[in-house]
């Protein structure tokens, strides 16, 4: 028997840890999406694009007396049928279109002639976006190839575990929202899946993997209970963006106020693991130092960590918000929006409250984690030293 279950509470939390796991899949089974939604984004809304590089850039008067800079761009195609010819298009007639220059890659729309209408009526071509896959694979790779460099085989883990969080978010949370399950369950059970994944992989199975997973999965149902409650007093309904309301229009099953309830879950659950991890892994150095401290000796050093960690990451977590809510909040600026207005408006207090309940799952994590991994250490037998070696 493994030193993690040679105490009672360690099988106590060994079991709890196995039904949490046993709940889980049996939710992915329940809310597994069977894609049966006829949801769709009309195809104006979702055009096929071709790549095309920029061979020359020049200024043209503007046919729009409201625009400034237009420009005439000629373009390589290098996708699509049309690839290897040439064509030109127009920038700037709308007044907010980018700025390219001769070698950019980017992202052209094919135009398609109205009923009736004459071939060179319209361009042929139009501008959607700048091409930025190659950039940002490149990005990628530098990230995976630090994180590898620096975590070694810890790392290597850290990436799959990586890689499988997006595949649960791809191919589980997302179809299953467009299905109509709630977006609560399912947010729920996908977090618990990475997490129980992500935790497992990066640090392994011990009592430190085990502390941290039943203190996450602590702090995140109390964050899903908290959201659910201010989510209805601060009457948040979803409908907060231009985003929400096209998903409205094309996918009528999925509840928005439900998928703001699931985006705090979410994005609760990126912080909370870095927090149980770090406080649990404080906890076993403290027992590791000093084998003799008791529960309270260790509870009291973990919490001492754990008050820094708090601060830096409820700071860090604030900001991201805040971040994200730049545009908004330069909308209201500019239009000298009274501050209590101003937080009035839902775009607003829905960053609130995700704010505000994921900082309190945060700091409740960090009692909760000690706790459960001073229980662990406080009870771990003295290391053999005949294998002190090995």
């Amino acid at each position: 028997m493994t030193p993690l279950l040679d105490s009672l509470p360690g099988k106590v939390f060994a079991a709890l840890a196995a039904c949490l796991i046993v709940a889980t899949g049996v939710g992915l089974v329940l809310l597994w999406p069977e894609r049966s939604s006829e949801a769709r984004l009309p195809s104006s809304l979702r055009p096929t694009t071709e790549q095309a590089e920029v061979l020359a850039v020049a200024m043209q008067a503007c046919q729009n007396p409201a625009a400034r800079r237009c420009r005439r761009v000629d373009v390589k195609l290098l996708s699509g049928p049309d690839r290897g010819t040439r064509a030109v298009f127009r920038t700037g007639e709308a007044g907010f279109d980018p700025e390219v220059d001769v070698g950019d890659r980017l992202r052209l729309v094919k135009n398609e002639t109205p009923v009736g209408g004459e071939g060179g009526s319209i361009e042929p071509y139009s501008l959607t976006d700048f091409e930025r896959r190659s950039t940002i694979q490149w990005l990628l790779l530098g990230f995976v190839a630090l994180v590898v460099a620096f975590g070694r085989w810890r790392g290597a883990l850290a990436v799959v575990g990586l890689g499988i969080s997006l595949a649960v978010v791809i191919q589980f949370v997302l179809p299953a929202m467009l299905d109509g399950r709630a977006p609560l369950a399912v947010a729920l059970v996908g977090s618990l899946t990475i997490m129980f994944v992500t935790i497992a992989l990066a640090h392994g199975v011990g009592p430190k993997s085990l502390a941290a997973a039943l203190g996450t999965a602590t702090s995140l149902l109390l964050t899903a209970a908290l959201a659910l409650a201010f989510t209805e007093l601060v009457h948040l309904t979803g409908f907060s963006s231009e985003e929400a309301t096209l998903l409205q229009a094309n996918a009528g099953a999925v509840s928005l106020e439900g998928l703001v309830l699931a985006g705090i879950v979410i994005g609760a659950l990126g912080v909370l693991d870095d927090v149980t991890v770090s406080q649990a892994s404080a906890v076993m150095a403290l027992q590791r130092a000093n084998p003799a401290q008791g529960f309270g000796q260790l509870y009291r050093g973990g919490l001492t960590v754990g008050r820094d960690h708090v601060a830096a990451t409820v700071n860090t977590l604030v900001l991201a918000y805040v971040g994200a809510s730049l545009p908004i909040l330069l909308i209201f600026a500019v239009g000298e929006t009274p501050f209590a207005d101003a937080v009035n408006r839902e775009a607003v207090a829905e960053q609130i409250v995700a704010t505000l309940v994921g900082s309190i799952g945060l700091i409740a994590a960090v009692p909760v984690t000690t706790a459960l991994a001073a229980l662990l250490a406080a009870r771990q037998p003295p290391p053999d030293k005949s294998r002190s070696s090995i």
